[in-house]
């Protein structure tokens, strides 16, 4: 199986911008371990509801939080998230809510952790018996009319990087809060034992900003002339 990167095609000259975040998240940590405070940006459950949590109030304001906070607030929403979801500082739930304007083709992803896709679009690779692909509602407000129908993809993080593209002499990550200084490389390799079998499109775990399909995924997309998204190949190993 061969894998590719997704990204932004930025020459199919679409004009159109997404400013939104998701309705709630986990605030960031202070870690008392490694003393670090951190927030991530990129592990997203826009399916994940949160209204039935009492404290609602808790996850709409961005902010960092001591520890023990943070792993409170963990417990209360672990019972809603999808299987092989992972919490981390930051982590963000419900739908995209927002401003959009301009013109859009069928993915959208202004930025490297988000991706958008077309309704019409996505039913068309749903039937193209692609696995595991979940669109989810937003509530973005448009600035024009015939605006589109944007659904944003529920991307689970599931694969990883291999060692031999990472620095040899890394710190672990620390064993209260996971971080780990890690920047993305430069020449980035998949771990081939890693990518699950499951689904054609994925996250990677350790640097969940990165978008990563499968050759299915690819082959569908080319056959449906989607467009809005380049495909960059993935060596792994």
């Amino acid at each position: 199986m061969s894998y590719f990167i997704v990204k932004e095609d930025k020459s199919a000259g679409y004009t159109g911008f997404v400013d939104a975040t998701n309705k709630w998240g986990l605030p960031g940590i202070i870690c008392p371990a490694c003393k670090t405070t951190w927030s991530g940006c990129a592990k997203t459950y826009p399916s994940v509801d949160l209204t039935p949590v009492a404290t609602l109030a808790d996850f709409e304001k961005t902010r960092a939080e001591p520890a023990e906070e943070y792993e409170r607030l963990c417990e209360l929403v672990r019972p809603l998230l999808p299987p092989g979801a992972q919490l981390e500082p930051g982590a963000a739930f419900g739908p995209l809510v927002g401003k959009a304007q301009g013109r859009f083709g069928q993915f959208v992803s202004n930025y490297s952790c988000l991706l958008l896709v077309r309704r019409e679009a996505l039913e068309k690779l749903q039937a193209e018996s692609l696995r595991g692909l979940k669109g989810c509602r937003t509530e973005l407000r448009f600035r024009q009319r015939n605006s589109p129908e944007l659904l944003e993809l529920e991307i689970l993080p599931m694969g990883r990087a291999h060692p031999d593209c990472l620095p040899p002499d890394r710190q672990p990550p620390c064993p209260r809060c996971g971080y780990q200084d890690l920047s993305l490389p430069e020449e980035l390799i998949l771990d081939a034992a890693t990518p699950p079998s499951h689904l054609d499109l994925f996250r990677l775990e350790d640097f969940p900003t990165v978008i990563v399909c499968t050759e299915r995924f690819v082959g569908a997309c080319k056959r449906l002339g989607l467009d809005g998204v380049t495909f960059q190949p993935l060596p792994a190993k």
